[in-house]
């Protein structure tokens, strides 16, 4: 598998790497990885890809995964961006992070957010997390696309082991 986009990617090679990802490997670190390597490539002008992590013990969002500056380690649940999402259990666009109730500041230079929860048998188990500088940078094609990715990961959670 070749792991790297031409600079003419289209959103379907994207899902077509997603899919060649899952389907050769099964250490979830590894995958998410790679998957936020990816989106990194793939993705104008945003500065952070990553996901966060259910941790069962405290209840809290922890750091996977990402591409970007280093980011906040542990969110508490139904803060900032990322936990109300998680807490909705659905997609979340904010087009001004500085207009958001209760943002988390990771990198001062986001301007906007995508968070989308990855739901695997019913529960939230991590949640993809987009910035970008610019604001409402996050329209209906990169929703779409970016959900696309998060439910090949949910149907594939189950499979996936931490070592």
């Amino acid at each position: 598998m070749e792991l790297e986009l031409k600079e003419a990617a289209r959103p379907e090679d994207v899902l077509a790497f997603t899919d060649a990802v899952l389907g050769g490997e099964s250490n979830l670190n590894a995958n998410l990885a790679n998957i936020a390597a990816l989106l990194n490539q793939y993705l104008p002008r945003i500065n952070w890809v990553g996901f966060y992590l259910s941790e069962k013990a405290s209840g809290d969002w922890v750091l996977g995964p990402f591409a970007g500056k280093p980011a906040c380690t542990r969110i508490a649940r139904e803060h900032g961006v990322v936990g109300t999402a998680m807490a909705r259990a659905e997609t979340l666009v904010v087009d001004n992070v500085l207009e958001f109730p209760a943002h988390i500041a990771c990198d001062a230079d986001s301007r906007s957010e995508l968070v989308i929860p990855i739901i695997s048998q019913g529960q939230p188990v991590g949640c993809l997390d987009v910035d970008s500088p610019d604001f409402a940078r996050f329209g209906a094609e990169d929703v779409h696309l970016l959900e696309a990715v998060v439910a090949k990961l949910a149907k594939a959670w189950s499979n996936f082991h931490w070592y």
